[in-house]
């Protein structure tokens, strides 16, 4: 099966991107949805605030980040998220788009890992 991409927002698009699907929980700063060519937005399979509050900016808590955001995947509205990402996958390439700074470290890094694991 072909693996999804990475991409942060704020870098152009291009052809081989496939999907361009946000998996933020909230809409970006300065950016107009036409113009970051977001196909869709997949704000439920994104961490919660809580999560994401407690996280941001610790990357020395980034195992335990993982572990947090894999069992808040499991639920109802991220698992139809996480449907909705592989019946895309099938269509073509998927690029999961984020807005962290941190390019090693943010959700879709972890779900991108989380995604791959569970094939």
């Amino acid at each position: 099966m072909t693996s999804f991409k990475l991409k942060r927002v704020y870098e152009a698009p291009e052809a081989s991107d496939g999907t361009r699907i946000l998996v933020d929980r909230l809409w970006l700063r300065g950016v107009a949805k036409d113009k970051g060519r977001i196909d869709l937005w997949l704000k439920d399979i994104a961490p919660s605030d809580a999560l994401r509050k407690r996280f941001h900016g610790k990357p020395e808590d980034w195992e335990a980040f993982c572990e947090a955001y894999a069992k808040e995947l499991e639920g109802e509205a991220a698992q139809a998220a996480v449907k909705e990402l592989r019946d895309q996958l099938k269509k073509g390439p998927v690029t999961l788009l984020y807005a962290a700074r941190d390019e090693s470290h943010n959700n879709a890094v972890a779900l991108k890992a989380w995604l791959e694991r569970d094939q």
